[in-house]
């Protein structure tokens, strides 16, 4: 437990040793938490997402999320132990580099330095590692995969990644590793964000599936899907926006989502062919609010798939919720469990 100057923001703390910064950068929103040695939240904030703007903006929106996370708690970033920041892409931990994100303010390819840029205007280190990866080694630790030695994690959101634990150790490959949502489940299928075919993603990201429903509409298929968009005030099909429509039975909505699980259905039961992995965690936007009422869809989309059916992997929904890529980045940086 921290103590009460820093939980109570009776001034900023001088010790490093005790208190961390974790930002989970998405699609859509920014996450920043500040924990204590035991992985617990001591603060938070939440900011959008940049639509556009590039890698500039979205480290100037990283430090501000951070900086109001920091504030909460009564510290400044300075003086923060560590700072670990998730993110959509390919990562390259040790030059602190992003490349190859499709759904952030605008997606960029070129490798950027974002751990230095953001290090700049921390005054301090900040480590990198991929958004999922974080996620699931917090869900590991803290949450929905303890008392599992290999766990998939399958984040369900604006895209759909993935990431892995086996025999106790996070794998991350060379900077890659899990993503899931590329692997293709249709040839010359759906075209995908990152402009190939038959990605699961390109089925089961919300941002594709929003633009196959405004397609769908634009042809005249009846959905509220817009219509609760726009009496929630939101300017996307937010996972909230499914659920509503989901559970006003929307035929466009229901179709769109179903012929979803049914691809990840595919691509986690290929997956457990491979590596016989003893768990799945389902986080994200949408997994998080659709996986109690979709998991056992999702069993049946697997069941015919999985080589041994009689040994099938325990299936979860995140436990740490919206705050497990933000506690999993932050872990990144220093505490240790």
């Amino acid at each position: 437990m921290a103590n009460a100057s820093a939980k109570n923001g009776n001034g900023a703390r001088n010790d490093k040793a005790r208190i961390w910064g974790g930002i989970d950068l998405g699609g859509t929103k920014i996450e920043a938490v500040i924990v204590d040695a035991r992985g617990d939240v001591l603060g938070r904030a939440r900011h959008p997402t940049p639509p556009t703007g590039g890698p500039g903006e979205v480290v100037k929106e990283l430090y501000g999320t951070l900086g109001e996370a920091a504030q909460s708690v009564g510290i400044e970033p300075g003086k923060l132990a560590g700072v670990g920041v998730g993110v959509p892409g390919s990562v390259d931990a040790n030059k602190g580099t992003l490349s190859h994100t499709a759904n952030v303010a605008g997606g960029w390819d070129a490798p950027y330095p974002l751990a230095s840029d953001l290090g700049d205007l921390v005054g301090g280190k900040v480590m990198l590692g991929n958004d999922v990866q974080v996620a699931v080694a917090a869900e590991y630790k803290l949450g929905a995969g303890r008392g599992h030695r290999s766990v998939l994690g399958v984040w369900w959101g604006t895209g759909v990644g993935g990431g892995l634990v086996l025999n106790g150790v996070p794998w991350r490959g060379q900077g890659s590793a899990g993503e899931i949502g590329h692997m293709v489940v249709k040839p010359n299928g759906a075209r995908c964000g990152c402009g190939r075919r038959g990605c699961l993603e390109a089925y089961a990201g919300r941002a594709c599936m929003e633009r196959k429903a405004r397609s769908a509409a634009k042809k005249g298929e009846k959905t509220l899907l817009f219509d609760i968009m726009r009496d929630k005030k939101r300017t996307r099909l937010s996972s909230s926006v499914w659920a509503s429509a989901l559970k006003q039975k929307d035929p466009l909505a229901t179709r769109l989502i179903e012929r979803a699980i049914e691809m990840m259905g595919v691509a986690i039961a290929s997956v457990i062919n491979l590596l016989d992995l003893e768990a799945v965690v389902i986080g994200g936007g949408l997994g998080s609010r659709l996986g109690p009422l979709y998991m056992g869809h999702l069993q049946d989309a697997m069941h015919p798939h999985l080589f041994i059916t009689e040994r099938k992997p325990a299936m979860r929904i995140a436990e740490l919720g919206d705050l497990s890529g933000a506690i999993g980045a932050a872990l990144l940086a220093g505490p240790q469990m």
